[in-house]
């Protein structure tokens, strides 16, 4: 029996390393192993993985050294960065950088990157239409990553370039489910006018980076675009009324309004809204669900997500 290939797997307790992980170890036949590296061995998540059969690995995404020593004799490494939690694009492509670099250093084969857009090669940073951020980004958590690239390919690094969609998850953990209105009523508030959302499960994009190295060196140097479907914020609320037994109205509020809503992102999100919605077509059609769907025949629709989820979406 010849030795199980070793992926190393960054955020292997959070979303998008979690549906990595459980694909892996879901998949006695899989042909891997999953190195799951953690900044803490000894959290709950991590106990669970070890349980499963999976090696832990403590390294620090700041820690360029302790990852060279993390990506020690892996095959493979999922490399993702996580803006939301300090909200730096400075400190995520330094963070792409330390991976990048341990992984040429380490001589991984395949790196598969979890990557968006950077929307200035669409909206310069003189281009008005939206506002500047951080005075560099028009939409700072996107940019960075889409920046970051460069440095996977200028390190050497055989990469599959990932661009991800929106979580439906966010339903759920960010605050963007369906709001209770004074009247009574119920309204799902996207800003995406008539405009398509492609959008996907979190835990498919694990899967779907399965996908990716199970598909050997087909997808190396390329870019793929995922989504699980593209739907309106019509069919959204169609989803979610249909879902909760309750008659969801759909809101398109205008980009502006949602950059002055006040909470931490707020301008980064309403300027991400208005890069989905002004650039449609572009954003769309780099996500090919057919192809996402050969690579992860168990790709969720919305309205399976939003069935198997029925109990965590609250209506706020």
């Amino acid at each position: 029996m010849s030795e199980k290939k070793i992926i190393a797997i960054m955020g292997a307790t959070g979303a998008q390393g979690g549906g990595l992980a459980d694909a892996i170890l879901s998949d006695p036949a899989s042909g891997f192993m999953v190195r799951a590296i953690t900044r803490d061995a000894g959290s709950e998540k991590a106990r669970q993985l070890a349980a499963r059969g999976a090696e832990v690995v403590q390294a620090d995404v700041d820690d360029q050294a302790s990852l060279e020593k993390a990506f020690a004799g892996a095959y493979g490494a999922f490399c993702v960065t996580f803006y939301w939690a300090h909200m730096s694009p400075e400190k995520e492509l330094q963070q792409a950088r330390n991976m990048a670099l341990a992984a040429k250093q380490a001589g991984v084969h395949h790196v598969i990157w979890s990557t968006l857009e950077d929307t200035r090669k669409w909206v310069p940073l003189s281009d008005d239409r939206m506002p500047t951020l951080m005075e560099k980004y028009k939409v700072p958590h996107f940019d960075a990553k889409g920046e970051a690239n460069a440095i996977f390919t200028e390190a050497g690094v055989p990469t599959t370039f990932m661009n991800t969609a929106f979580y439906w998850d966010n339903l759920v953990g960010f605050g963007m489910g369906p709001r209770r209105n004074a009247d009574g009523t119920a309204t799902f508030v996207l800003p995406m006018g008539d405009r398509k959302l492609p959008g996907i499960a979190a835990v498919d994009i694990g899967r779907t980076a399965y996908g990716v190295f199970k598909a050997g060196d087909e997808f190396i140097g390329k870019s793929i675009g995922i989504a699980g479907e593209h739907l309106t914020g019509e069919q959204m609320a169609s989803v979610l009324s249909s879902t909760l037994g309750e008659q969801i109205g759909y809101y398109a509020m205008p980009f502006e309004a949602y950059r002055e809503l006040g909470f931490p992102g707020a301008d980064d999100l309403g300027n991400m809204f208005q890069f989905k919605h002004d650039f449609n077509d572009d954003y769309v059609g780099t996500r090919d669900i057919a192809t996402v769907r050969r690579l992860n025949p168990a790709l969720q629709t919305f309205a399976q997500w939003a069935e198997a989820n029925r109990n965590n979406i609250k209506i706020a």
